[in-house]
């Protein structure tokens, strides 16, 4: 069996301009940072290189069209069009190594951060960083190249290798989706453990803290459909804050800046240059508000020409990877779930009311008080389209709920991913699969 090559990768592509320090490589092929600040070095290069992967997703989704006159339409129409099988040359590939490289910086800070820069609350919260980190990164990987969790057959499901040393003579198999998450459960309840900072300042609140790891417990156990433990991680996250901004207030900021009043971490560009350049907002989308009473319709989209364009992404003060929007829509979602409609209809609710105009909003808690389970359930997994547009959440979300058809359009041909299509779920890339046949699961 091969290895998986991917930390020497790793070693090879240290970042120069930010770890110069770093390129004197021991025998063991390890960089050797000293001291916190080079550990809190060696962290950020594992927060700056985390991969930019939501913004292609969104191509997959029922969120944008494709902008067929952009310069950047060669390396995106494969990926709208899901032809993942044999892609032409010039398709942006999907990350697969930039995830791992994350994970060796998180790998090594874990070794050694204590051993090197002495035990302290510095040391304690840079190995709880990485701890989370890791977990993140191993549950954003199974949410990319595995199949959507499904506790029956979790054990037996194909899921990604799982790198926790910096060893890089070890072998990496294919483990399965559910012993994969047993590594993530680890790392989050050790970074848990070890965290000793309550909450970032704006400008450092990329970093993990104790409100961020507890978000994303919330999002691990709604996607493993753990209800009673993704209501009580939702819930104990809006406990600290539960702010939201209300779009009725002038001055009102995007939900997702990272100096919102909801904000909680701010890690991910869930949008880039290239897919801002590519895109419009699809037909769908713009459908799914209200355009002259949800208050998110201009707050979120603009006009260009005769379509309309996101604001939301494309620039550093709008990264966003968890905040109070979010955690009020999973708290709403578990608790239908779980039997509880009163607090499913109050957290709804609540979220509805910083949002939508005050008559509309009242004319709507009408409406949604009376609705059935199955119809409430319809009208919060609806919200989260509409709350969360253009953060990363909608192919995540397809995958777990229905996994519908859809047809994009490309130069005049209609292309189609299937109702379950095995599409839903990202071949490894071809240079992985060569490293390491295990990979091929297609």
């Amino acid at each position: 069996m091969k290895k998986l090559i991917i930390l020497g990768a790793v070693l090879l592509s240290l970042n120069i301009s930010s770890c110069k320090k770093y390129l004197e490589i021991e025998p063991a092929g390890k960089v050797l940072p000293t001291t916190t600040e080079d550990f809190r070095a060696l962290m950020t290069s594992a927060y700056y290189g985390f991969p930019r992967h939501k913004a292609l997703l969104a191509f997959r989704t029922d969120e944008l069209t494709l902008d067929e006159f952009s310069q950047d339409f060669p390396t995106i129409k494969d990926i709208y069009s899901w032809k993942d099988a044999n892609p032409d040359g010039l398709t942006s590939p999907f990350p697969y190594v930039a995830f791992y490289k994350s994970i060796f910086y998180a790998n090594e800070v874990i070794a050694d951060v204590e051993a090197r820069a002495g035990v302290s609350t510095e040391t304690a919260q840079l190995k709880a960083e990485a701890y989370l980190l890791r977990a993140y990164a191993h549950f954003e990987l199974l949410n990319l190249y595995a199949k959507p969790y499904n506790k029956a057959t979790a054990a037996s499901d194909k899921g990604v290798p799982v790198s926790t040393s910096i060893d890089i003579e070890q072998k990496f198999p294919l483990l399965s989706t559910e012993a994969v998450y047993n590594q993530i459960f680890a790392d989050l309840a050790a970074g848990q453990q070890l965290l000793n900072m309550d909450k970032w300042e704006s400008g450092k609140n990329y970093r993990f803290d104790k409100r961020s790891a507890l978000a994303l417990s919330a999002r691990i156990y709604e996607f493993r459909a753990e209800w009673d433990k993704a209501l009580a991680a939702a819930q104990a996250v809006l406990t600290i804050n539960a702010e939201l901004e209300d779009l009725n207030s002038s001055g009102s900021l995007l939900p997702n800046s990272y100096l919102s009043k909801e904000n909680i971490q701010s890690l991910e560009d869930v949008m880039d240059a290239r897919t801002s350049n590519a895109s419009r907002i699809s037909a769908h989308l713009l459908g799914v508000y209200d355009q002259a009473n949800d208050l998110r319709f201009a707050k979120y989209f603009s006009k260009s020409g005769s379509n309309y364009v996101s604001v939301k992404g494309n620039s550093n003060a709008l990264k966003i990877t968890f905040r109070n929007g979010e955690m009020y829509l999973i708290a709403a979602e578990a608790a239908l779930q779980t039997g509880d409609k009163g607090l499913a209809l109050q957290r709804l609710l609540a979220l509805k009311a910083k949002r939508l105009k005050p008559a509309y909003y009242q004319a709507e808690q009408t409406r949604i008080s009376a609705l059935n389970n199955t119809d409430l359930m319809k009208e919060i997994l609806a919200e989260r389209e509409r709350e969360l547009a253009i953060e990363g959440h909608r192919w995540y979300d397809l995958r777990r709920y229905e996994q519908p058809q859809l047809i994009h359009t490309v130069e005049g041909t209609s292309y189609t991913l299937q109702k379950n299509d095995p599409r839903y779920t990202l071949r490894f890339p071809k240079e992985a699969v060569t490293n390491n046949p295990d990979l091929q699961q297609q």
